[in-house]
């Protein structure tokens, strides 16, 4: 087991970690949350022995070992190969094969009949049943199948590392550490760098990963999915909840209400104290009751409640309306080199869509979305951008362009945004960025930061075409809950490439998987899309459904009662899943088109009077009106049938 016990850190005069004690066992799940800065990474680095502790102890049992993957700083050798590098994990085993296949050459040249030939047989035996222990035979097996799993191609095994980008160094330092399959597994973001499908596949390898797994992540599904303890780190203090990240998100809210009651009473309590000492502070008969009042309220250990960004809320600009069709690509050619991305892609995005980009790394999510921003450049094929189409494009690099000698206030004040420093204020706190973090300068900033910095900036400019390439990956679970409410208000087009899928599925109406050299648009949210996928895999459509089916029939061929009843349960959770979401969509438009019926039959009315042509500016007013409203309802009707078909479509194939 791995035991922590009081373990402090202080940094200024803040305790970081302040006697943080907490027991895991073998084969544990668990999640390790709590608000950026409170400690996560670096207890982690302390387990790991990598930064120093101001006291408590770290109990490890024998034989148990430990295994940790950073956020970054990984180091390869880049005169390696992949596989090279992955199998420097194991240079014990193979030093420990070198010198079996020594002593076996030497065996053979040494007299049979001797003592010496007697114990090199001895060691022989020794060292051959450990190296059999050791999964040396199936370790190069091993090796393919992890680094497959996470995106590699075999084709990629034999490349240098030096021919991959951060986020794949990144895997490669994660499949080494997966292969060593330590006791304890920490890992610190490890779903950063991952696309939807490895991401997937890492779930089903931790899910069924024989050692414990420690994991910091701000990445809510990915959490749920794999663990089943939380341990929660506030203001220096270890929390610890038996479930998963929603779990213990639901016990939170409940105990800081609890929190706040007893603070307001505290806080009732304390005021009536000091007004007491206040009014009776000179009264010579009070003196002693002054005195035991103000002893009473040093003694007192006052209720902190951590402040939340629960109630904060950003709702983008209203950006001016655009044409029907935002952009359509016809027969675009895009190529590097040999490399063939696209070659004849069409693909066509309608006002109001909001479409969540996935697929592999490597085969053209990136280059589509800059495409669609018109910032990447096309070897054939059409780009053609829709009426008032306004662009706006969040990518990582945006934050390299940051002014670096001003401050994150001044960055967002000189936006050209009409918003008060309140109000800029508040849009910064929402991304980390709270009390005089606002006037740290762009120059000292950590990368992370500055990503942060960059989008706040984005939001603040009125667009109606929104482009983003993992806006979460340097969010919490606050700040992406906030962008997450804001994306869902706004009225515009949005693209956005992402792996997280909590984040995507309450936003997202249509996911475009990006394969190489094609492009394939599902009618749903993420969830639907894997779901999808999952039955595509399958030899047919519904096979296990019809084998599952096949399995539990009576012995005449037909189910039981029960059994029919639990087959409908799961095909009618299945169709709420993926059809409330639009539904919901459905009744918030079904609510746009009455008021606006409403409003057209008013305006009739108001024409069908006699004296209304009098006044030509109301004329023209009402008209203008008019005309406006006709237009909308039939945007709205068209949109009202798009969504009554999705959901008949998802109907018919969940059926």
């Amino acid at each position: 087991m791995l035991s922590l016990e009081k373990i402090s850190l202080a940094l200024g005069d803040r305790d970081l970690l302040d006697e943080v004690t907490v027991l895991i066992n073998p084969g544990e799940r668990i999640g390790l949350v709590g608000p950026n800065g409170a400690g996560k990474s670096t207890l982690l680095k302390i387990i790991m022995e990598i930064q120093e502790k101001d006291s408590g102890s770290i109990v490890l049992s024998n034989e148990e070992t430990l295994g940790y993957l950073p956020q970054d700083g990984v180091d390869p050798d880049f005169e390696l190969t992949v596989i090279e590098e992955v199998e420097t994990a194991f240079s014990d085993i193979f030093d420990l094969e070198e010198e079996v296949n020594k002593l076996q050459q030497k065996l053979g040249e040494t007299d049979p009949h001797t003592e010496e030939h007697e114990k090199l047989l001895e060691k022989y035996g020794v060292l051959q049943t450990k190296l059999e222990a050791s999964g040396l035979y199936t370790l190069r097996s091993d090796v393919e199948k992890i680094l497959m799993g996470l995106g590699f191609k075999e084709s990629d095994f034999s490349r240098s590392t030096s021919e991959f980008s951060g986020g794949w160094l990144m895997r490669i330092a994660l499949a080494k550490l997966l292969l060593k399959k330590p006791t304890y597994l920490l890992l610190d973001e490890p779903t950063n760098h991952l696309d939807i499908e490895s991401l997937q596949w890492m779930e089903n390898f931790l899910n069924s990963y024989e050692g414990a797994v420690i994991v910091v992540s701000h990445d809510r599904a990915f959490l749920d999915t794999i663990t089943n303890r939380t341990l929660a780190l506030r203001r220096g203090k270890m929390s610890d909840y038996s479930g998963n990240y929603s779990f213990y998100e639901r016990k939170w809210e409940e105990e800081r209400e609890l929190l706040i009651n007893a603070q307001k009473n505290q806080e009732k309590e304390l005021k009536e104290t000091e007004e007491f000492i206040e009014r009776f502070r000179y009264k010579a008969s009070k003196a002693r009751q002054v005195q035991s009042r103000v002893k009473q309220l040093e003694k007192i250990d006052r209720i902190e409640v951590e402040d939340e960004l629960a109630n904060v809320s950003f709702s983008f600009p209203e950006p001016e309306r655009s044409g029907q069709v935002v952009m359509r690509l016809e027969n675009i050619k895009k190529s590097y080199g040999d490399n063939v991305v696209f070659d004849g892609l069409d693909y066509e995005i309608e006002r109001g869509d909001k479409i969540a980009v996935v697929g592999p790394n490597g085969a053209g999510k990136s280059t589509m979305i800059r495409i669609l921003a018109g910032i990447e450049s096309i070897q054939g094929g059409e780009r053609n951008e829709g009426h008032k189409v306004t662009t706006n494009y969040f990518a990582q690099h945006q934050a390299e362009d940051l002014d670096l000698k001003k401050d994150a206030l001044e960055v967002m004040m000189s936006a050209g945004s009409n918003e008060k420093e309140s109000r800029l204020r508040s849009i910064l706190g929402s991304f980390l960025f709270r009390g005089d973090d606002v006037f740290k300068k762009v120059k000292v900033l950590s990368g992370g930061e500055k990503s942060r910095l960059a989008l706040a900036k984005m939001l603040l400019s009125p667009a109606n075409f929104l482009i983003f390439d993992e806006p979460t990956n340097h969010l919490d679970m606050s700040s992406k809950n906030i962008l997450q409410q804001a994306l869902q208000q706004y009225e515009g087009t949005c693209v956005i490439v992402s792996h997280d899928r909590a984040f995507l599925d309450p936003i997202v109406d249509k996911v475009l998987e990006v394969q190489k050299n094609k492009v394939r648009t599902y009618l749903g949210n993420v969830s639907y899309f894997l779901d999808k996928k999952k039955e595509e895999s399958e030899a047919q459509k519904n096979a296990a459904v019809q084998n599952q089916v096949k399995s539990s029939a009576s012995e005449d061929g037909t189910l039981s009662r029960k059994e029919q009843r639990r087959i409908e349960a799961e095909r009618r959770n299945k169709i709420s899943k993926h059809i409330t979401p639009i539904k919901k969509k459905l009744e918030r438009l079904e609510k746009e088109i009455e008021e606006s019926e409403n409003r057209k039959t008013e305006i009739e009315a108001l024409m069908a009077e006699v004296d209304f042509y009098d006044n030509n500016e109301m004329v023209k007013k009402t008209t203008l009106e008019y005309e406006q409203l006709k237009m909308d309802l039939t945007d709205h009707y068209s949109k009202w049938e798009e969504y009554a078909n999705r959901i008949e479509v998802i109907e018919q194939e969940i059926l």
